[in-house]
């Protein structure tokens, strides 16, 4: 079909959408459905800050799509408003730590809150010191409350290090006006593991663990959103309840189940459907796990992609199962090609571990008696799939 007859037959056939913005991950909604017990508690936990009397640093768990970031930006919005509004000197400051260019160094953190605060910084070639000194400056010419707001901050822990949080923290000891609280986001349960001793003890105060969503309240949530998303009467019996089905079996996430609703009234209307039906929220999920997993191995760093290149290069030779000790064999030599200095294979070892909660491979743990302990390796990648991420790594690692 020419393209000017494809452009021509999507305008003819109207839409089956009244707006799908409602469905985008950056889409605000009225009403957050099934979080009103979180949201006063992060409420309760800030309040004390009207008071201009410094709130406990709060620490809110919780698996990815259980609305963390949903609810503490509905909290810092509705705080911030109702401090405006009584004059009180509250602010709120959000940050993505995810975010590349913000979070990367502890230098670029600092740098990004003092541009918040208005001022400008070069974006390298101070002493890190003299940052400190600036943001405290600034943050101290007047009385006032900041709630600073670190979501997905075991990145910036990651990355950074925890130098920040604890020089953070420690400010408040030094400051004459101004007060600091931090209250950070994580989807990593084990992410106190990451910290020092010393920021433990200064950091932790409160803590928030958000469940995951169960089928029933995706399904309100989902028909929330698709009232507003789709024309009437364009969804078949039975879409939100597979859709609440899939997701809830996935840990809960409400963001993953709002996507896959989007992407099967897109595949349907691409299809010029008139109506969204199961056959296309199967699509739908096939389509969001292909571009998930391609994703997750784009960023993977250069040691990751030359252990599952390794694996993939096996798993085409023996198409069975195969073990570490392959795996590390092969490695080496990729190594020897790509310029890469090799990992121990303990470490390797650890990496095919990630793959597995990544759930890219299944990697069981054997005993070999005296020969100690191994993995057996089996990759249930379709064949497509795993062609196309063989030539995508080669790619990656310069072959």
């Amino acid at each position: 079909m020419a393209l000017k007859n494809i452009f021509e037959k999507i305008i003819s056939s109207g839409s089956i959408f009244n707006n799908k913005q409602v469905l985008q991950a950056n889409h605000y909604p009225s009403k957050i459905l099934h979080r009103q017990e979180q949201i006063q508690e992060i409420a309760q936990t800030l309040a004390p800050a009207l008071k201009l009397e410094k709130p406990s640093n709060l620490f809110i768990y919780g698996k990815p799509g259980t609305g963390k970031t949903l609810c503490s930006k509905h909290v810092a919005l509705e705080l911030q408003e109702f401090a405006n509004q009584k004059h009180k000197p509250v602010k709120t400051l959000y940050i993505n730590c995810k975010l590349r260019k913000v979070s990367d160094t502890e230098y670029r953190m600092l740098a990004f809150m003092i541009k918040q605060a208005g001022f400008k910084v070069p974006a390298t070639g101070l002493p890190t010191d003299e940052l400190y000194n600036m943001f405290f400056k600034i943050i101290d010419k007047k009385k006032q409350l900041l709630i600073i707001i670190l979501d997905e901050i075991d990145n910036l822990v990651k990355k950074a290090g925890d130098e920040i949080l604890y020089n953070l923290t420690r400010i408040n000891t030094e400051l004459s006006k101004a007060q600091i609280s931090i209250v950070g986001i994580s989807n990593d349960l084990r992410f106190e593991e990451l910290l020092d001793a010393r920021v433990k003890s200064s950091l932790s105060e409160e803590e928030i663990v958000f469940p995951p969503y169960n089928a029933l309240e995706l399904q309100d949530i989902l028909q929330e959103r698709a009232l507003k998303a789709f024309k009437k009467g364009v969804l078949q019996q039975g879409v939100i309840q597979k859709i609440a089905a899939i997701a809830a079996q996935g840990y809960g996430d409400a963001r993953k189940a709002i996507e896959l609703l989007r992407v099967a009234g897109e595949i349907a209307e691409r299809e010029y459907s008139a109506k969204v039906t199961l056959q296309h929220v199967d699509k739908a999920e096939r389509k969001i796990e292909h571009d998930t997993i391609v994703q997750a191995i784009k960023a993977q760093p250069k040691q990751g992609q030359a252990v599952l290149y390794s694996m993939l290069l096996l798993d085409k030779q023996h198409s069975k199962t195969f073990y570490t000790g392959d795996v590390y064999s092969v490695y080496k030599q990729l190594c020897l090609k790509t310029g890469l200095r090799p990992l121990t294979q303990r470490r390797v070892s650890d990496i095919i571990a990630e793959f597995d909660l990544l759930g890219l491979i299944n990697a069981r743990v054997i005993s070999k008696g005296r020969y100690g302990r191994t993995r057996d390796i089996t990759i249930d990648l379709n064949e497509g799939l795993k062609k196309e991420l063989l030539n995508l790594l080669a790619r990656e690692l310069g072959f």
